[in-house]
């Protein structure tokens, strides 16, 4: 099947683009390549997913321009690229624009496409709000922009299932890690700062914060199960994640233990929209999906730990 990512050379879609590849089928991806973070790190997915003849287009979803060049043969279209996280240098219009703006313009690429099974937006549980431990038939709270406007685009997208344009769902995700993990997130942090002997920015009052954090294999596993079984998936949300739920403290001590080091705190001001739990309820992923993810955290951690090492040596070596 031709498949499209959007923000393939992100974290989760430069993952999902190499599953669905592992899997036989024909990916097309898009990414507008966003200074958000450090570009180079997106420049290495993309070259990394080249190189199994991956075609990647850089261009921006926000620009009508982007039409011209996809096809319109497409038989799916996994919607990843967003503005993401609640950093002070993001602005209410980079979120709106992104988020919003860029979903609205798919939506109407996607209208064109005459055999479009289906439309698969990855959201998030930020929607939720502060304290999340519930099924996907909460009323959201979302306590940041980032949240309201992600609430707003997966709504774009199943406007369009309700109206009986093209089938879709929503995946709610829950603190992902791992491999190529954005270098601003927890557990990129800490091993950086636990190899490198640095000490690692910890926002006040958010070393009780709990999380379900979720190993991204276990999150691609539950993302491409939605292939055959359309019917089941349209027109829901779906939480997608594991149900161990972890404090930020543990999750230091658990680095700490894996690389027999002691990491610095620096204690800084806190985070305006943080979320204080987040404990993702996978009834209806497992019901509908059979998802039943598997990774425990230290496993996973070591996995990212790995692979941090091993970018390091390569970067060494090279030099």
């Amino acid at each position: 099947m031709k498949i499209l990512i959007t923000g393939i050379a992100g974290f989760i879609g430069s993952h999902l683009a190499d599953r669905l590849h592992l899997l036989g089928h024909e990916i097309l991806g898009i990414d507008n390549f966003s200074a958000y973070y450090n570009i180079g790190f997106k420049k290495e997915n993309a070259q990394h997913l080249k190189s199994f003849g991956i075609q990647i287009i850089e261009d921006d979803l926000r620009s009508e321009d982007f039409k011209s060049k996809l096809p319109l043969n497409l038989d799916y279209i996994f919607h990843c690229a967003a503005q993401p996280g609640i950093a002070k240098t993001s602005t209410f219009e980079d979120y709106l624009s992104n988020n919003i703006v860029a979903t609205n313009n798919l939506i109407s690429f996607a209208e064109q496409c005459p055999n479009l099974k289906f439309f698969i937006n990855i959201g998030t549980s930020s929607i939720y709000g502060a304290e999340v431990s519930c099924s996907e038939n909460e009323v959201t709270k979302p306590i940041s922009n980032y949240g309201i406007t992600k609430l707003a685009a997966e709504q774009l997208v199943l406007l369009q299932s309700r109206r009986g344009y093209f089938q879709a769902c929503s995946f709610r995700l829950y603190s992902v890690y791992g491999s190529r993990e954005r270098p601003d997130k927890m557990f990129s942090q800490l091993i950086d700062c636990a190899i490198n002997k640095k000490a690692f920015p910890l926002f006040k009052g958010s070393l009780e914060h709990q999380r379900s954090f979720t190993h991204i294999k276990d999150i691609i596993d539950g993302i491409i199960s939605v292939i055959g079984n359309e019917e089941k998936c349209d027109g829901q949300i779906i939480n997608l994640g594991t149900t161990q739920e972890y404090s930020t403290k543990q999750a230091i001590k658990i680095v700490e233990d894996l690389l027999s080091t002691k990491i610095h705190i620096q204690e800084e001001p806190p985070r305006l929209g943080d979320q204080i739990r987040t404990k993702a309820v996978i009834d209806k992923a497992q019901y509908l999906l059979n998802y039943h993810p598997s990774i425990g955290l230290r496993e996973g951690v070591l996995e990212q730990i790995n692979w941090m090492k091993n970018k390091n040596n390569e970067k060494k070596m090279s030099k």
